[in-house]
């Protein structure tokens, strides 16, 4: 394994996925020129086709890195900066974004992963929007819409991952540079502030509904109309615009059903499978170089899925690096709700028969050896709160080629439930019916469950804004139900959380145990050295820092 650290050297616009679609890109823009694409015959399909094709299964940053695989590679990347999600040790490939140090600072190669990656997105749709138009053809209209709802999905998350502060905190706060298909200058732009950028994106997501409208797609890889009203009821939610949150988040759920205790907990379709839930979802091919090339360990299903030690490959399953939930975000779910069985009890690390332990682990996979084996060759040698909610497609253990070929969701019904009740519950006068949807919801997870038990853990934020015994129910249900899934990150910044790694029984490593009373500061991402070497007006983000050593105990 190869643990490096190199500095930046890729300029700060990335080149975009879709350069491959035609011969030639005019350097003087950040999109191909209409009189280009219109010589190459099917190409505005094909461009349309590549926005979300072109969220995994390629190499866009270097094949020396492990974590260069698209899209999900960024819910690691978010989730490990917090509490939630737990390496074993600094040989983890996603060690940097766990141990938050100076290494995320601009002269450092990670800081221009994410740059590389969204802004060559939102290039790739500028490339399409460009080439529709501002009144797009009848037969171009659907393509146009999807690329504003990939546009707003990226933006969205830029937003968040640079903002230095919450919308609802304050609207003038800076978040990053808008490039669109009508701003296209790389020396020359301002990070826009909250207000403008979430204007931007509810402007482009009101052209994504209404040119999504009567769209039938073909797949759930691919966004509709319910999906750009699912981004506006998150991007309401992050405004503060509770009744257009509520409003979007309902509009958002027809068709979808909420996932059974079953299909989370499949053991051959679980988290690799679309299903009613799923609003939208990505897939890894067979033919990615992601999968067919570096054993396929250059792929989400070497991070996050244990069951495939017969393969020999995969740093969770068998190079000791697999990811775990924290010790008491586990101690905290109810053995009634059946999210729980997600996680493998530590328990089980106490039992003396080797037999007893695999007779326990059958609870959790039909191949206890994989867990065992898992657990076995990790830095601590066992298996307890070990995660188990992403599984090999159809239950293929022995070979990586295939069981990695999975498909995540992106956004699914149960986000849009949440979205709602705590929209509703934020509102004057409707915070009981909020807590009773939450009731309602929750009870889908855990028929006994009593509101309250979770709602007591502020983690210092104490303005009713961003923290009350209602806010931090929906907070404790969005951190279990989407464990893995990239938000934990942008809920913390959200709501303006602190972090607790350090506790009495805590599974997080020696040397980063920190409690923090504010939002860490390693959750603004830096802008990448090269980007403020050419953008004369952009205002850099503080290089992170954090205290050396573990904090006192915390006591719950």
């Amino acid at each position: 394994m190869k643990n490096i650290i190199k500095f930046a050297l890729i300029g700060a616009v990335a080149v975009g996925s879709l350069s491959s679609c035609i011969e030639e890109i005019d350097p003087q823009t950040s999109y191909v020129t209409e009189k280009q694409a219109g010589e190459a015959p099917g190409a505005f399909d094909n461009f349309v086709s590549a926005l979300t094709n072109g969220l995994v299964g390629d190499f866009k940053f270097g094949d020396d890195y492990p974590y260069d695989f698209g899209y999900p590679s960024f819910y690691i990347q978010r989730d490990v900066m917090g509490q939630d999600m737990v390496i074993d040790d600094d040989g983890d490939w996603y060690q940097t974004w766990y141990t938050s140090g100076t290494a995320l600072g601009p002269r450092y190669l990670v800081c221009q992963l994410p740059m590389t990656y969204y802004y060559g997105w939102i290039k790739d749709c500028n490339s399409v929007i460009a080439m529709a138009g501002d009144d797009p053809a009848e037969e171009q209209r659907h393509g146009a819409g999807i690329a504003y709802a990939m546009r707003a999905l990226f933006y969205l998350e830029v937003a968040q991952m640079y903002g230095e502060t919450t919308y609802l905190d304050n609207p003038d706060g800076l978040t990053a540079p808008i490039r669109s298909d009508k701003n296209t200058s790389v020396t020359h732009v301002a990070r826009a502030t909250n207000k403008e950028m979430y204007d931007f994106i509810i402007s482009d997501l009101d052209k994504a509904e209404a040119l999504l409208e009567g769209y039938e797609r073909p797949d759930v890889y691919t966004p509709d109309q319910s999906v750009a009203y699912g981004l506006k009821a998150r991007a309401y939610l992050i405004m503060g615009n509770w009744e257009k949150a509520e409003e979007y988040a309902k509009k958002a759920q027809a068709g979808y059903t909420v996932m059974t205790s079953t299909e989370y907990l499949s053991r051959t379709e679980g988290f690799n499978t679309p299903n009613a839930s799923w609003m939208f979802g990505l897939t890894f091919k067979s033919s990615d170089p992601n999968i067919t090339a570096n054993d396929g360990d250059s792929g989400w299903g070497s991070h996050m899925i244990l069951e495939v030690s017969k393969s020999g490959m995969g740093y969770a399953a068998n190079y000791g690096h697999p990811k775990r939930i924290d010790a008491h975000l586990y101690s905290s779910i109810p053995a009634t709700d059946f999210r729980r069985k997600c996680f493998v009890d530590p328990a089980i690390d106490q039992m003396d028969d080797e037999d007893e332990m695999y007779e326990a682990l059958l609870d959790y996979s039909d191949s206890p050896a994989e867990i065992f084996n898992a657990g076995e060759k990790s830095n601590r040698g066992e298996m307890g709160l070990l995660e188990v909610k992403f599984r090999p497609k159809g239950g293929v253990t022995a070979n990586q080629y295939e069981g990695w070929t999975v498909a995540l969701p992106i956004m699914r019904v149960e986000e849009m439930k949440l979205i709602e009740i705590e929209a509703i519950g934020r509102q004057a006068g409707r915070e009981e019916e909020g807590k009773n949807a939450l009731i309602a919801f929750a009870q889908t997870r855990d028929p006994q469950f009593e509101y309250g038990q979770h709602g007591k853990e502020a983690y210092y934020q104490t303005d009713p804004k961003f923290s009350s015994e209602f806010i931090n129910e929906v907070w404790w249900q969005r951190r279990v139900e989407f464990w893995g899934e990239g938000i934990a990150t942008l809920d913390i910044k959200r709501l303006k959380k602190g972090i607790i790694r350090s506790y009495a029984g805590t599974n997080h490593p020696a040397d980063y145990r920190w409690n923090m009373t504010t939002t860490p500061q390693w959750m603004t991402l830096c802008f990448v050295q090269t980007e403020s070497n050419y953008n004369n007006l952009l205002v850099q983000n503080p290089t992170p820092t954090h205290e050396k050593g573990d904090d006192a105990e915390y006591s719950w």
